[in-house]
């Protein structure tokens, strides 16, 4: 399967990691790397390869050190746990859409310590069943977590399925021995205007 070629624009330590996971299905050689690396670039990468000076690269370590050094402004800032200090549940937000939207944040944190993860989730909900739940009992990991939520987020979506039934119901219907009221809109009904 060919891999995506790297033109300078995006991380160059995923790009060597992909690489490397493609290249090294068909050969271990130093050499054999140095040599396919080349066909993995394009545009100001492969102008930045073919720039180096002839024999100046001993190793694959050494063309990926250059390579990582080269491009190294292109990689992606990494996101902190700051990012979760400005994450709320909005006013009418789903317990699932804010899980969704908190977990993407999460995952893209990657080295995230669980009991800052929590303690941002717990502060970041609306009040309601799900946060006292957290707080009257801790969960024990991400998985404990997770579980926990999919049940609130099943009550919640069950509610809300109710809640709509309900008014749909309720719309329309008239009370057994009652007309619904109509409008008189004849003019000749309207009060006179009072003169001054």
């Amino acid at each position: 399967m060919p891999i995506e070629k790297y033109d300078g624009s995006s991380d160059p330590e995923e790009h060597l990691n992909v690489f490397l996971t493609q290249a090294t299905l068909s050969t271990q050689d130093d050499s054999d790397l140095c040599r396919i690396f080349p066909t993995s670039l394009k545009g100001r990468a492969l102008s930045w390869f073919t720039r180096l000076p002839s024999a100046s690269i001993d190793s694959f370590g050494e063309l990926s050190s250059q390579f990582t050094l080269q491009f190294a402004t292109s990689k992606p800032y990494k996101t902190t746990s700051l990012a979760l200090a400005g994450v709320r549940q909005e006013k009418k937000e789903s317990l699932r859409s804010f899980m969704d939207r908190f977990n993407k944040i999460v995952m893209e944190i990657g080295d995230l310590n669980p009991a800052v993860a929590l303690d941002r989730l717990s502060t970041a909900l609306r009040p309601g069943p799900f946060v006292n739940s957290l707080c009257k009992k801790p969960p024990i990991d991400m998985n404990d977590l997770r579980r926990r939520a999919e049940k609130y987020m099943q009550m919640e979506e069950l509610a809300e399925t109710r809640n709509q039934a309900r008014a749909e119901e309720g719309y329309g219907r008239k009370e057994p021995g009652r007309e619904p009221r109509e409008l008189d809109r004849r003019e000749d009904h309207a009060t006179p205007p009072t003169p001054p």
